[in-house]
């Protein structure tokens, strides 16, 4: 019996324990518990109620506004418009076929724009954007919007794009934007920045070096979601900052006529103000329609305008290196006066075909198979004589004559790094041809050089820059396309001189004169008598190829000759004589004669030019002396 009790007690004792060991655990536990919800529910309250909101909340960026380009007088030559996109993010549509065959059947794709969009979304990672359509229309993004609760996943998005209304007058100047690539964004930080799917960026021109002031900052809206990722509410929009709007010194009515007078023609017209520097005109030619870049170009329009001969795709303005042909002329004659090589009494005799300038055995001819006889600056000039200049090239030498060109803006691009397109050109010297060829230079090479032919190379901005400062007597100028660029600006007497003696400067002009307004000057027949619009100017013809002896015996009209084989014309001036503001620049590759085909589009942007000119003057009457 004792045993029995014993080992009853041994039993409640054992059920004690455990009953106790039991409860301590659960005891623990539950303070362990309450601990963790205490720590979760109070100590993190943020932190959970962040994360919270973070599964509630969505942010969405809305695309920067761009800013515009306006002309001078407030034109809008690039602007915006509300683009209707479509976008959908694969990763976060739960049946994406029945998604996308959806929206097939909505917006009535055809099968080869549907397969590109396939296409499309296989080519890109699954939590990135795939935009469907960046320009629907109203009718169909309404009709979307009207079906948002069959499309999960599926986002409607108003965007900005850009649209440019003079379509192909302006390309070679404002550029175009296009859809940001991955190299955009890495390289550039503001496009990093603002960066939403579908933004456009500038790709040339322009939109391209002024991206960092035109793209703007981002609207940001904050709203709700439920369980499902349905939009319930909106909760906070920021508002974003329009990009900045810039005012250019273009007149789009001069730069229209540039457009319309270099039709089915490749080549470049400029148009500067000889004090300010301001560009007034700068086209080139072909263009094309940027508008086309914009929601991206169709392939055939894109061969159309790449395999195009005549180089649409080409800023001949900046990118066009030529021979600068007889327009060097006036610089070679102002060198040879401020060396003291020659002075207006100089003459030289001009016999023609039958009697051209030999050396070492090579003939150098003038262009006038007869000749022109005795000849003096005024009237080699005026008559574009090639022996003349041959003979003044010669006695001056390459190096003096490379010197002054370049203080004239020949050889350096004129609009620094603004456009990463633009070329140098080449001004040659003999310290150039050493370095560059490892030889020594020619006097031959120095006669050809006397006439804007051989190694010699410019833009056509060079040279409107350098009739600009012929033009303006002197003195150095700093071309510049924005408005707010004007500030760079000096007065007159503070610009800096380029001549030696005022006098030589006058000398020249006075030939350019006698050119373009005098009988047997070479653009005599575009001349215009009314002192309103009088202009000086000077013809030149740059050889595409070497003629042979044969070719310059049979004497051949210009549209007797292959069209690839034809000369460039060039024609450079400036006017009204009387009282100067203004200098144009025209070259027309494979046109001939500078004298029948430039001279004349010269002889009609004048007209317009100053007869606009009181417009321009009335924009800021302190900047603008009458002329």
């Amino acid at each position: 019996m004792i045993n029995s009790s014993s080992d009853n007690v041994k039993k409640l004792n054992s059920i004690n324990r455990r009953m106790f060991i039991t409860g301590s655990l659960k005891f623990f536990i539950m303070i362990g518990i309450v601990s963790r919800l205490f720590f979760l529910q109070v100590k993190e309250n943020k932190k959970y109620l962040t994360l919270s909101d973070k599964n509630r909340i969505r942010e969405w960026k809305l695309a920067p506004v761009r800013g515009e380009f306006h002309d001078y007088f407030g034109n809008v030559i690039a602007g915006n418009f509300e683009a209707y996109q479509l976008h959908i993010i694969p990763e976060q549509v739960e049946d994406f076929r029945y998604v996308i065959y959806r929206i097939k059947d909505l917006l009535e794709l055809s099968d080869k724009e549907f397969k590109k969009i396939l296409k499309k979304k296989n080519e890109i990672k699954p939590w990135e954007t795939l935009i469907v359509s960046d320009n629907l229309s109203w009718k169909k993004f309404s009709k979307i919007n009207n079906h948002l609760y069959d499309l999960n996943g599926v986002k409607p998005v108003i965007s900005i794009s850009r649209n440019y209304p003079y379509k192909e007058n302006f390309t070679h100047l404002l550029g175009y934007v296009s859809q940001a690539n991955e190299n955009d964004i890495e390289s550039t930080e503001v496009i990093k920045k603002n960066f939403v799917p579908g933004l456009k960026v500038g790709k040339v021109g322009l939109e391209k070096s002024f991206e960092e002031k035109l793209i703007g900052t981002n609207d940001i809206e904050r709203y709700e979601v439920n369980a499902y990722g349905r939009r319930i509410s909106q909760l906070e929009f920021q508002k974003g900052e329009k990009g900045k709007t810039l005012r250019l010194t273009i007149d789009t009515e001069v730069q229209k006529l540039a457009n319309e007078l270099l039709k089915e023609q490749a080549g470049s017209i400029c148009v500067m103000d000889i004090y300010t520097g301001a560009i007034v005109a700068m086209h080139s030619s072909p263009s094309f329609d940027p508008n086309l870049f914009v929601f991206g170009i169709s392939q055939d329009d894109w061969q159309l305008i790449r395999n195009d001969p005549m180089k649409p795709l080409v800023n001949k303005t900046l990118q066009g290196n030529y021979s600068p042909g007889s327009t060097i002329k006036p610089i070679v004659a102002l060198s040879a006066l401020e060396n003291g090589i020659i002075n207006t009494n100089f003459t030289v005799n001009c016999r023609g075909h039958k009697h051209p300038l030999e050396l070492y055995g090579q003939k150098y001819h003038c262009w006038k198979k007869e000749g022109h006889g005795f000849v003096s600056l005024r009237n080699a000039m005026k008559q574009s004589c090639d022996t003349y200049f041959y003979e003044i090239a010669r006695k001056l030498g390459v190096d003096k004559l490379s010197e002054t060109a370049k203080k004239f803006g020949l050889g350096e691009k004129v609009f620094g790094n603004l456009f990463n397109i633009e070329k140098n050109g080449l001004i040659p010297n003999t310290e150039w041809k050493k370095n560059a060829l490892g030889q020594g230079w020619l006097l031959g090479e120095t006669i050809i050089t006397g006439i804007g032919q051989g190694y010699i190379q410019t833009t056509p901005i060079q040279l409107c820059l350098m009739t600009a400062q012929i033009g303006n007597g002197g003195y150095k100028i700093y071309p510049h396309i924005v408005v707010e660029d004007e500030k760079k600006e000096q007065p007159i007497d503070k610009f800096n001189q380029l001549y030696e003696n005022s006098n030589n400067i006058k000398i020249v002009q006075d030939a350019m004169f006698g050119s373009t307004n005098e009988v047997m000057g070479t653009s005599y027949r575009s001349r215009i008598d009314d002192p309103k619009y009088q202009f000086a100017g000077k013809t030149g013809t740059a050889q595409v190829k070497k003629i042979t002896k044969q070719e310059r015996e049979l004497d051949l009209k210009t549209f007797e000759i292959p069209y690839d084989q034809r000369d460039h014309a060039l024609y450079i001036a400036f006017g009204p004589y009387k009282n100067p503001r203004y200098a144009v620049s025209v070259i027309v590759e494979h046109g001939g004669n500078g004298s029948t085909t430039a001279a004349p589009i010269a002889k009609k942007l004048f007209k317009l030019i100053i007869d606009r000119h009181p417009l321009r003057q009335s924009m800021d009457k302190n900047k603008y002396l009458e002329i």
